[in-house]
């Protein structure tokens, strides 16, 4: 489905990115093995072509003093979708960048989604906007993001540093 952040990207029932924009199964495979986003929960959903989107559940290990979501539980997921959206193409790239906004706090139970798109590419950066919201769709945060490309093309045997 087109969206106003210029991406195209058509989903299908499975949550998977369907179409031309579907990444090689074996690059998700990749980016989902993400040992510290398994260790909070985090579940990658979808990665297409400049696009990705995941989720995790606030549970106890993840509210802060004030009985609400940690900042850094809510800024691990944001930073689980922009390594995926950045990694989408098949090319290494590293993070920069990641300015966050914090709109709402995330509450014990919550399904916290977030959703990452391109804004802009070139051969060595590149630029996404991520939101996260509830499942009800209360924005939590909102993230600009910038990685540096390296040019390296992904190694998805499972050898990847």
């Amino acid at each position: 489905m087109a969206d106003d952040r210029g991406t195209d990207s058509t989903e299908t029932a499975g949550d998977e990115v369907a179409g031309d924009d579907a990444v090689d199964p074996a690059l998700f495979g990749a980016l989902a093995a993400d040992p510290l986003a398994a260790h909070l929960g985090i579940e990658l959903e979808a990665v297409g072509s400049g696009y990705a989107r995941a989720a995790m559940t606030v549970g106890p290990q993840h509210l802060n003093a004030a009985g609400t979501a940690h900042g850094g539980a809510t800024m691990a997921l944001l930073d689980v979708v922009h390594g995926a959206v950045s990694n989408s193409h098949g090319t290494l790239a590293v993070a920069q960048d990641l300015h966050t906004e914090f709109l709402d706090a995330g509450r014990l139970g919550d399904r916290l989604v977030a959703e990452g798109w391109e804004l802009h590419r070139t051969g060595r950066t590149a630029v996404y906007r991520i939101e996260a919201a509830t499942a009800d769709g209360r924005k939590v945060a909102t993230a600009l993001a910038r990685v540096f490309r390296l040019g390296t093309p992904w190694d998805t045997t499972g050898q990847q540093p």
